[in-house]
């Protein structure tokens, strides 16, 4: 099987694009660069379908990395490929964003813990066994401290995404010579990462509508968080 498959990952600043034909990775673009990512998706995947002298209409499926991460960056992701989806009526796959990172430690020896920044001195993480072909979540995606996270520990661990690059000395301080890090430049999360889950769940029927994709902030926005502030102070 051949499908066409186009993968899009907004969930952190490091916005990218992927482009598959079955297990052939035809082209990526990944930019992390500030700015927005609304009209770098399109542009980014109009220049892959022109550089492999393809059209839209051709993409049978969309996968697309739908958190945690950026609140604004998973919104303009999503919304971009439930467009795309519906105008084309084609399925799409929704991934983790820490599920996606994990995917770049293949055969690592140790338990990797994806962490994303969530700004207010929060990460977001998992940790994944990623000696099987896909990674296998061994903890449920969670926001907190990380100090938190690093005291809940033990043993060897291998450390990867923003979280891990912004708390770096923590995670030293705590697990000493157990802390292990990736190199700089897998720290960015890749569609083409996405991907590859993306085809094994199109290939498996684990597809949804484009209407049944949503975010998964697992933690309340700021107009959630004020409203309940709102509602509790009315209440008294």
């Amino acid at each position: 099987m051949n499908e066409l498959v186009v993968t899009v990952d907004t969930s952190t600043p490091a916005g990218s694009v992927a482009l598959n034909r079955g297990d052939e990775l035809l082209g990526e673009v990944l930019l992390h660069l500030r700015g927005t990512h609304t009209d770098r998706i399109l542009n980014s995947l109009n220049w892959l379908l022109a550089e492999a002298n393809l059209k839209l209409s051709d993409v049978q499926a969309f996968g697309v990395v739908v958190g945690p991460g950026s609140f604004t960056g998973l919104r303009v992701g999503i919304a971009t490929v439930k467009g795309l989806a519906y105008a084309g009526s084609v399925p799409v796959v929704g991934v983790s964003s820490l599920e996606t990172l994990a995917m770049q430690c293949p055969a690592a020896a140790f338990p990797v813990c994806a962490m994303i920044d969530a700004r207010k001195s929060e990460v977001y993480s998992t940790v994944f066994d990623c000696q099987t072909d896909e990674p296998v979540a061994l903890t449920c995606e969670q926001v907190l401290p990380p100090q938190v996270l690093l005291d809940r520990m033990k043993g060897d661990h291998l450390f990867i995404g923003s979280g891990a690059t912004l708390y770096a000395d923590l995670i030293r301080q705590h697990l000493g010579l157990r802390a292990h890090f990736v190199p700089w430049a897998m720290n960015p999360p890749r569609a083409s990462g996405a991907a590859v889950i993306v085809l094994s769940r199109l290939r498996a029927g684990l597809v949804r509508t484009a209407h049944e994709i949503v975010p998964r902030y697992i933690r309340a926005s700021e107009a959630e968080i004020m409203l309940a502030s709102k509602n509790a102070a009315q209440s008294r």
